[in-house]
């Protein structure tokens, strides 16, 4: 198998894909996208991901180049046969709690993120507003850990990919886990995962950017 092509960054949204590269065993390659520099404006870049967006994965040997952490999520389960849904149920709920970490999760700690670290000019208004959302959305997810052991059901899969990463990152933000036993407890128990500590190395940034 050729590998395949990792276009990415250190984010939440990078590292889901490499968790998952990292847990089917997939062989691939990486290439660094530098936010920083701008690179994701690139026109050979928005060629591959017309929002510049990372990350991006390019299938050689299916000529498939596919964008959007989630889309890539499902692709790689399906590419890999490993960690895809097995029942009706675990599919439903698989696409219920990716869709909420798509919608909601991701986007919520990311403003929280960008008015709280990144903003030249720091507005209460919209630091309080996006810190009780964080809140509320942990909460959700505290009280789904509370009936099984992951977000999809017993087993480990696609869901819990998608919203670790960003529950990984709240400690930049000052938060912590310690209201929402259940979710500490999840979090605990996938962060010892060797796949996913491999993946969350991923892209080491003094690497040859693309």
């Amino acid at each position: 198998m050729t590998p395949l092509d990792l276009y990415t960054y250190q984010t939440p949204n990078g590292h889901k894909a490499a968790i998952m590269l990292e847990e089917t065993s997939l062989p691939y390659r990486v290439h660094v996208v530098d936010l920083d520099a701008g690179q994701q404006h690139r026109e050979s870049f928005r060629a591959l991901s017309p929002n510049g967006k990372i990350p991006v994965i390019v299938d050689p040997d299916r000529g498939r180049t596919v964008f959007e952490s989630g889309a890539i999520l499902f692709y790689l389960a399906e590419r890999a046969g490993k960690l895809q849904p097995e029942t009706p149920e675990e599919t439903s709920l698989t696409l219920q709690w990716s869709l909420f970490q798509a919608a909601h999760l991701g986007p919520m700690i990311g403003q929280l993120w960008h008015f709280k670290v990144f903003a030249d000019q720091k507005l209460p208004y919209a630091i309080e507003r996006y810190e009780r959302e964080t809140t509320r959305l942990l909460q959700v997810l505290d009280g789904e850990l509370a009936k099984r052991d992951y977000l999809a059901g017993d087993r480990y899969g696609i869901a819990d990919i998608m919203a670790w990463p960003w529950i990984n990152a709240l400690p930049i933000l000052g938060r912590n886990l310690m209201a929402t036993p259940y979710l500490e407890g999840w979090h605990t128990l996938i962060a010892k995962r060797p796949a996913v500590q491999r993946g969350i190395a991923i892209p080491q940034l003094d690497a040859e950017a693309a």
